[in-house]
């Protein structure tokens, strides 16, 4: 009987063709060592979607992996060395190398680990099938857990039992929902196991930190189309959790009016749909970042102009708080609406100090802005001339 051909990535798969991945994985095989391609480069190959970093997975222990690379020419950055991982720089371009891992001891948020010879102890510890995926220097995949045809219909699911996947870590809680969002095909409908894990380790959320949850939430709102792993937040009691007050009502009607005017995805406008209280110190949102959604949600309850707003808030801001302003009525979009944000974002008020050189110190800035006011209530259309003269 004809042996089952083990399934291939296609052969023009990015990493495969590319030289320096190719040069690492030979230096690791002429040293008797494996070396697979892992994660997220292999889950996105199989699905088709574009590859970002490229990761590698080793039976080499930290220490062998320095000598093995330096021996080859390689620089090598002990990056979590103690966790297992080198940073390996081949012809410019830099790889992350793990050594196979096993988990000894968890505590829902981090775990301590010991290496591990067997490719398979190294895949138990992931979190999510499709991410579990291997694959060697010529394409070959290694699929312990069953993720390849997982990867392939676009369902995300947790390795073995969902609740101790999630008791590991329970930033896989948010972790599902942001790979819901960005891989899985909606006709899957929702995996029940993982569901029943998430409702029964909910308290687990409120041990992780600030910053965690802010870098995670971030990335799924910026996922094409976050609504539908919002709702089933809200309904599982997640989102209270992480954001209590917050709400995905807006959240829906804010993508169709980004999808209907070509905006680029904003995840601050997004959060701002949501919603919620002490937004900020939740998610431990950048001074930049907190100014930006800050403007979004003062201008989009304002009565302003769309080329006002434009002005007030620059392209970016304006465009998140004139899109969620509509949500909010419920009410179409102007077809217009881009240029005139874009008319009022490039608009400069007319009238400077020098124009004004009667007056100094709180009179001068009394009077520039009542000047400001003036021309902002004419939709920025009053001249120099007129204003001076008002």
């Amino acid at each position: 009987m004809d042996r089952p051909v083990a399934p291939r990535l296609d052969p023009n798969t990015a990493f495969l063709t590319d030289p320096a991945a190719q040069t690492l994985c030979t230096a690791f095989a002429d040293a008797g060592f494996r070396a697979y391609f892992v994660g997220g480069c292999v889950r996105n190959a199989i699905m088709g979607v574009p590859i970002s970093d490229i990761d590698i997975a080793t039976d080499a222990t930290p220490d062998q992996t320095m000598y093995l690379c330096k021996d080859s020419g390689f620089r090598t950055i002990p990056t979590g060395i103690d966790h297992g991982t080198v940073t390996v720089v081949v012809q410019d371009h830099p790889f992350e190398v793990t050594t196979f891992r096993k988990d000894v001891e968890t505590d829902g948020r981090r775990a301590v680990v010991s290496f591990a010879s067997d490719v398979a102890d190294d895949a138990r510890r992931r979190d999510f099938t499709m991410n579990a995926l291997y694959a060697d220097a010529q394409g070959t995949i290694i699929d312990p857990v069953g993720g390849l045809n997982d990867a392939h219909v676009r369902r995300v699911r947790f390795i073995d039992d969902a609740g101790q996947r999630i008791r590991e870590d329970y930033l896989r809680t948010l972790r599902f929902f942001r790979f819901s969002a960005q891989y899985a095909d909606p006709a899957n409908g929702w995996d029940a196991d993982a569901l029943a894990g998430i409702s029964e380790n909910l308290d687990g959320l409120e041990t992780l930190s600030a910053e965690r949850v802010g870098s995670e939430f971030m990335k799924l709102l910026s996922a094409p189309d976050p609504s539908p792993a919002v709702a089933v937040m809200d309904q599982t009691g997640v989102l209270a959790r992480l954001l209590p007050g917050a709400e995905p009502i807006f959240l829906g009607p804010l993508i169709h009016l980004e999808d209907l005017t070509g905006a680029q995805p904003d995840p601050l406008a997004r959060l701002a749909a949501l919603g919620g209280d002490t937004v900020e110190a939740r998610l431990r949102l950048s001074r930049r970042d907190q100014r930006h959604l800050e403007s979004i949600r003062t201008l989009a309850v304002s009565a302003y102009s769309t080329k006002v707003v434009g002005y007030l808030g620059g392209a970016a801001a304006a465009r998140g708080a004139v899109l969620l302003k509509a949500a909010y009525a419920g009410a179409p979009i102007d077809d217009d609406v881009v240029r005139q944000i874009d008319m009022g974002a490039n608009a400069v008020f007319p009238i400077a100090a020098k124009d004004l050189p009667h007056l100094s110190g709180p009179a001068l800035g009394a009077e520039l802005e009542r000047l400001k006011q003036l021309w902002l209530a004419s939709d920025l259309t009053t001249t120099k001339e007129v204003l001076l003269a008002s």
